[in-house]
């Protein structure tokens, strides 16, 4: 690879690390694999009132177990069916709710490079380090984006906008408090995202087609400990606490009509209070956030990826 084409993608995947990762797109984070021992031992069973369609699944990811979430978001029948469609290529749910997603071959790749964490530091010492100003700027102009997006994007229901819309001023706050521009906290930040990469075991040089091979279960399984690495150290070094955020969360029923039900949303987010809606449905007797299934269905109408 030429150099320059390496530099370039370096820089990238740094801005994405130490930024892309943080805003605007982390609230995400919050919807897949994220230390919580007490969390390990639940019992993974389907919602049988409708905020426990929220509760199982924050129980899965302070678990650590993102093939967990998986078969608590949604039906037997579609998880089926998503599965499938895996190994066709089709369906990358639930890694679709993720930051990024289609970005994470590309991630793994530049991490499990020889000496990655090396190379990063040098782009990072180039782009970042003691750059406060710019650093801030970069902050507040994704803040704006982020909103942006949200707001044109055909995906998001109305209630996920003004949801998302909160956690994205609550990152924008944190990220301008945050040490982003100290090398000395970049440092353990790549080398250990590096190592964790490594021990995946994912080949990123497949790109989406080690997903295929692999399978939805034990690509989530192999992903899992990758992702908690990464808001392990999002929280270590800078400060930005998920399972905090996850452990503060205050679910109740605002409506119940039959099979679907309207609920709302409390919690603290990187020392912002968050208050949102989210609708649930009721499948064969269990309660799941509507917002998901239908994602999740609709990843099974897409071309082969």
């Amino acid at each position: 690879m030429p150099a320059a084409d390496a530099s370039t993608r370096y820089r990238r995947l740094a801005l994405a690390l130490c930024l892309g990762l943080a805003l605007p797109w982390l609230p995400a984070c919050q919807r897949g694999p994220g230390p919580s021992p007490d969390a390990t031992t639940t019992i993974e069973v389907a919602a049988t009132r409708p905020v426990d369609a929220v509760h199982v699944l924050r129980d899965r990811l302070l678990a650590r177990d993102g093939a967990g979430f998986a078969r608590l978001a949604v039906p037997p029948a579609l998880h089926a069916q998503l599965q499938a469609a895996w190994t066709r290529g089709q369906s990358r749910w639930p890694l679709d709710e993720l930051p990024l997603d289609t970005h994470i071959p590309r991630m793994l790749v530049a991490l499990q490079a020889p000496h990655a964490d090396k190379a990063l530091m040098a782009t990072y010492r180039k782009q970042f380090a003691n750059a406060d100003k710019d650093i801030d700027q970069a902050v507040r102009t994704l803040v704006i984006f982020g909103g942006e997006y949200v707001q044109k994007d055909a995906d998001y229901t109305e209630e996920e906008r003004a949801h998302v819309g909160q956690a994205i001023n609550a990152l924008g706050s944190w990220a301008l408090a945050a040490p982003l521009a100290d090398p000395k906290r970049a440092q353990p930040f790549f080398t250990t995202l590096a190592a964790a990469a490594v021990r995946s075991g994912i080949d990123g040089k497949a790109g989406d087609a080690a997903f295929a091979a692999l399978g939805m279960t034990q690509s989530l399984n192999r992903l899992s400990p990758f992702f908690a690495t990464l808001l392990a150290q999002l929280r270590l070094q800078y400060g930005l606490d998920i399972d905090a955020a996850l452990r503060s969360l205050h679910v109740s029923l605002l409506q119940q009509t039959g099979d679907t039900a309207e609920l709302r949303l409390q919690y603290s987010f990187a020392g912002t209070r968050i208050d949102a809606l989210a609708p649930a449905v009721r499948i064969d007797g269990h309660w799941y956030l509507a917002n998901f299934v239908g994602r999740a269905e609709r990843s099974l109408h897409a071309g082969p990826r």
